[in-house]
């Protein structure tokens, strides 16, 4: 493969799966897709798809036991981090590979000074000195327009607002320039003034620095906006996968085609007279890991739904780089193009 062209992150076929009193419980499986070298590639879905335990197993951040990587390889700076010792691993965070996680309050030390906190990375992957750290924290802090960087250096978490902690999140994670940083809900919980800082500050820094970004969320919103390419997971499967705009003009799954339908538009029909508008909804949730179906687990909740759909559908390319595993991808794709027209 030519240098040029070889992605940052390779992952093929994670399976990760923890160990319960139920028995062995499989949450994400069989996942594979690549990233290369100033992509964004978002990974979406509902809450319990595997998306964050997808992320934290490439972080290796999932305590084991109870979690196990079963299969699969993770291959990232010339090593596959699903056989790496935790001190790889500890060498690799932070300094190669960072993380922003959903909730920064949770995630930053309350007892430490935020400038301090983004010198720890500094100090111990660089190798500088703490005042030379200090100052590239109170920069860092600078480059994600925070006012007065550097007397908010000196503060607690405590003392900044939900979007500030965001922020510092940022700036903690990208203080080393790390290759690969995977982004958690990076705007969960912030208002859309706030939501629309922070993702131009994530684009900004990763122009800047030519990171690889993986961009987990469930707001298609932010997808259309930031994304190259998406991955679609569904109860622990890769359903979809494709180039956005193939993506939005015509999903080829009908749980996307779901996901599509129930974002709110301000053009849907009845609005323009002034009538009330019932949003598309996905009936039914997303199934509990010991409780999911054979063959396809999107069959509870699928309009398409036929007896052929409990065999497990192969992921089939239908376009260039346009992935799905669905029995009725075709009827879905006229679909989506149908409403789209």
């Amino acid at each position: 493969m030519n240098v040029a062209t070889e992605p940052v992150l390779a992952v093929q076929g994670l399976t990760t799966g923890f160990d319960t009193a139920r028995g062995r419980l499989v949450a994400v499986n069989d996942l594979s897709f690549s990233l290369a070298r100033g992509e964004t590639l978002a990974i979406v879905g509902e809450s319990g798809c595997g998306k964050s335990v997808a992320a934290l197993s490439i972080m290796r951040l999932l305590e084991t036991p109870p979690a196990l990587i079963l299969g699969g390889t993770i291959r990232f700076a010339g090593r596959d981090l699903a056989q790496a010792d935790e001190a790889t691993m500890s060498g690799l965070r932070g300094a190669k590979l960072s993380m922003i996680f959903q909730e920064p309050m949770t995630a930053l030390n309350p007892s430490m000074k935020v400038g301090l906190q983004i010198a720890e990375p500094l100090m111990r992957h660089r190798g500088l000195t703490r005042e030379a750290a200090l100052a590239r924290a109170v920069e860092m802090l600078d480059l994600v327009r925070i006012p007065e960087a550097a007397r908010r250096a000196e503060d607690y978490p405590h003392r900044m607002s939900g979007g500030m902690r965001q922020r510092v999140m940022i700036a903690m994670a990208l203080a080393c320039e790390p290759d690969l940083l995977i982004a958690d809900e990076p705007t969960t919980a912030l208002d859309v003034t706030i939501q629309a800082q922070v993702l131009e500050i994530l684009r900004a820094l990763q122009a800047r620095m030519g990171a690889a970004v993986i961009l987990i969320t469930h707001d298609l919103g932010v997808v259309a906006e930031v994304a190259d390419r998406v991955v679609v997971m569904y109860a622990g499967h890769k359903v979809e996968e494709a180039d956005v705009a193939s993506l939005f003009a015509r999903p080829r799954h009908p749980y996307t085609h779901g996901l599509m339908r129930s974002v709110p538009r301000v053009n849907a029909p009845g609005r323009a007279s002034g009538g009330r508008v019932r949003l598309p909804e996905i009936a039914g949730i997303v199934p509990a890991l010991d409780q999911r179906p054979p063959g396809c687990p999107f069959v509870p909740r699928c309009p398409l739904a036929s007896a052929r759909c409990a065999e497990m559908p192969p992921l089939a390319e239908h376009s260039p780089g346009h992935w799905a595993a669905c029995w009725h991808s075709d009827a879905v794709g006229q679909a989506a193009g149908a409403g789209h027209a």
